[in-house]
């Protein structure tokens, strides 16, 4: 089944025109943590693609490194749960290669390729210098904007966060609410540790990225990743001389806000 490839226009809004019922929202976020709460990764991803009270979930990846993990576990949940990939028009070809072989591996029947309209890009980065010039206006244009409108039709979006993974996240929870869109976020993988992920993917003999055996254990866009050397920080390869430190994407106040290195979406 080929992937529907989704271009995205820039007044895009997340979260619809009218404002969420956070008090119900906060309510139906605890009771599944409260349901699932003792429960694994398989079934949070069951509970959440089934349960009325998450609603419609779409899965957000960028099919990098450790991205094939989540995205085996999802398939074998349900392999027809939409599969939103952002791509920038500025990814790796190993990465746009490894997208289409995973994704016909795991059997993924709704993978949702997303893209800035070319008009839109001719408008705002004609020459293709917005990455140099304002890397952050870049993302947004590439990556925040066409996201915004695909997750519009979704309650919520699962992610590969882990409590790992920052300070931040030391008590992340299953289940979590984006307040200023009303989405409800799925961290299935919320208590796994990098032995497990490193585990699960050879116990499952999953494919890696091709790029993770040449240096780059972090793969974001071409032009702003480079090869990590032994003993650096696994993202010290983006942006690599940049005063910029962040990418994924994340809502707050209302606003799509990329995360801190160090985190993954």
């Amino acid at each position: 089944m080929r992937p529907e490839r989704i271009l995205a226009h820039e007044d895009a809004q997340p979260g619809g025109p009218r404002a969420p019922d956070l008090t119900a929202l906060r309510a139906r976020v605890a009771a599944l943590n409260a349901r699932y709460r003792n429960h694994g990764a398989t079934a949070v991803l069951r509970g959440a693609l089934r349960d009325p009270e998450a609603g419609r979930i779409a899965m957000v990846s960028s099919f990098g490194a450790e991205s094939v993990a989540l995205l085996h576990l999802v398939a074998m949940v349900d392999n027809r749960t939409p599969v939103l990939f952002i791509d920038t028009r500025m990814l790796f070809a190993e990465t746009l290669v490894y997208q289409a072989e995973v994704a016909e591996r795991l059997g993924l029947r709704d993978v949702r390729i997303l893209q800035a309209p070319q008009d839109l890009l001719a408008e705002k980065d004609p020459y293709g210098a917005l990455k140099f010039s304002d890397p952050d206006a870049c993302c947004t244009l590439r990556k925040t904007v066409p996201l915004e409108r695909a997750l519009q039709g979704f309650d919520g979006w699962i992610t590969g966060r882990k409590r790992y993974q920052s300070g931040t996240r030391a008590s992340l929870d299953f289940f979590e609410l984006e307040e200023a869109t009303g989405r409800i976020k799925v961290n299935p993988m919320a208590h796994w540790a990098p032995e497990d992920v490193r585990a699960y993917m050879e116990e499952n003999r999953l494919p890696r990225h091709p790029l993770v055996a040449q240096g780059f254990p972090s793969i974001g866009c071409a032009p702003c990743t480079s090869k990590v050397a032994p003993g650096e920080d696994p993202r010290a390869g983006r942006w690599r001389g940049q005063d910029k430190n962040e990418c994924g994407i994340h809502f707050l106040d209302g606003q799509a806000a990329r995360q801190k290195k160090g985190e993954t979406a």
